[in-house]
């Protein structure tokens, strides 16, 4: 990672100003943000907050296509199930880095950690929308039908506990960008027990989201129900966290370039390149999984059928496909063609768990779930809300870049 020299820490009120304003006047400031992304984000938030408001406000009738047929839907399949297997890249590289000494991706594993939080804390706000008394939201941790053998007992805890390790891990850049160098220190010393309870964590839930599923033998279709559902869970979190640290390397790199120098920039194709080979194996392993349950069911018959077509998309264009993508990529040495294979990956994984959860769930009853455009308005201004953090984070705090007080120590 690169040094940056940042303003020194000093009263409050003038250091706050100088960060929030990144150095500039107010008036320099605002005409700063008048870009073809903020327009569009504001565009989007919009339409999107009015419809929040109509939606806690007038519930979730008022706002949505779900039905005590359908009760979960693109909340549930997108900004949950999606959403938590996207943010899997900071367990990815955090385990890779701070476990099993891959020091050489140093360099990524702050960006990843504050997606991978980012990710988490939107997807407990997605959760709020979702739930139609929002406020009993911790009401799976403390009071919960079924006691400890609850699945929504096991995940409701291990996004709790996992949130607060990713925060741990995030601390460091957080305490080093406010100057508190005692709460910092503390925080490093905290941070390989974060990671590693967070890794533990990570294997859990991932595989919990999918044993949610388990208990619906007769809802999801068969070609995407298997008693290796958890299994699949983990391993896609797996695909997913790898797809997306290149993906968010690759847009940090072009959005923040100003914040990395020319060895940061040659290091990261080598970098991307050993993502890429790593994506490839699990891609390969999770090939084989898949053609496993569809052994063990015996649905070799339903592959002939609508559904069946679809679930060969999945499988043969979202992950066969990109392993041997990924396999050609690095051996040519293209970090280009790895980072585009990341991408597809990435919206293969998002194919998976909405498949899972809305497009085969109830696949044979005669009412179907189709999303409303106020469910997608707000999804998008989620979505939204979570870049906006993410650049507000990066600009500000030493992310992609060494703090001069604690240089060689990311």
């Amino acid at each position: 990672m690169t040094t940056r020299q940042i303003p020194a820490r000093g009263p409050f009120l003038p250091w706050f100003k100088d960060q929030l304003f990144m150095g500039k006047t107010f008036g320099d400031y605002l005409r700063s943000l008048l870009t073809p992304f903020n327009l569009i984000a504001a565009v989007i938030l919009a339409v999107g907050i009015p419809v929040a408001v109509a939606r806690f406000a007038q519930g979730l009738a008022a706002t949505t296509n779900l039905t005590d047929i359908n009760p979960w839907g693109l909340w549930i399949g997108f900004d949950v199930m999606s959403g938590v297997a996207l943010a899997a890249g900071g367990y990815v590289v955090g385990a890779a880095v701070y476990i099993f000494g891959m020091r050489q991706y140093g360099p990524i594993v702050r960006p990843a950690i504050l997606t991978g939080f980012l990710g988490y804390t939107f997807v407990v706000i997605g959760l709020l929308f979702d739930l139609g008394r929002p406020w009993r939201l911790p009401f799976p941790i403390f009071v919960t039908v079924g006691g400890v053998a609850s699945v929504l007992f096991l995940v409701a805890w291990h996004v709790l506990l996992y949130l607060t390790c990713q925060f741990v891990e995030f601390a460091p850049a957080l305490f080093e960008w406010l100057g508190l160098k005692r709460i910092r220190q503390l925080a490093v010393k905290l941070t390989i027990g974060a990671t590693v309870l967070g890794v533990v964590l990570s294997t859990l839930h991932q595989s919990a989201l999918g044993a949610l599923f388990l208990l619906m033998p007769g809802k999801v279709h068969p070609l995407w129900y298997s008693p290796l559902l958890p299994l699949f869970f983990f391993v896609t979190s797996i695909i997913a966290g790898l797809s997306m640290v290149i993906v968010e390397s690759m847009l940090s790199h072009r959005v923040f370039n100003g914040q990395s120098g020319p060895e940061h920039t040659r290091r990261l194709e080598g970098l991307t390149l050993g993502l890429g080979k790593a994506g490839a194996i699990v891609l390969f392993v999770y090939f084989w999984l898949k053609i496993i349950g569809v052994m063990h069911g015996d649905n070799w018959s339903l592959l002939n059928t609508n559904l069946g077509y679809w679930f060969l998309v999945e499988i043969l264009g979202f992950v066969l496909l990109p392993c041997f993508l990924f396999l050609w990529a690095a051996n040519k040495r293209n970090a280009t063609a790895v980072r585009l294979t990341a991408m597809l990956t990435v919206i293969g994984v998002v194919i998976n768990r909405l498949n899972v959860s809305i497009i085969s769930f109830n696949w044979n009853a005669p009412e179907r779930y189709v999303p409303k455009w106020t469910e997608i308005a707000i999804t998008l201004a989620i979505v939204t809300v979570g870049l906006l953090a993410f650049r507000w984070i990066v600009n500000r705090m030493p992310i992609l870049y060494e703090h001069p007080d604690y240089p060689a120590e990311h």
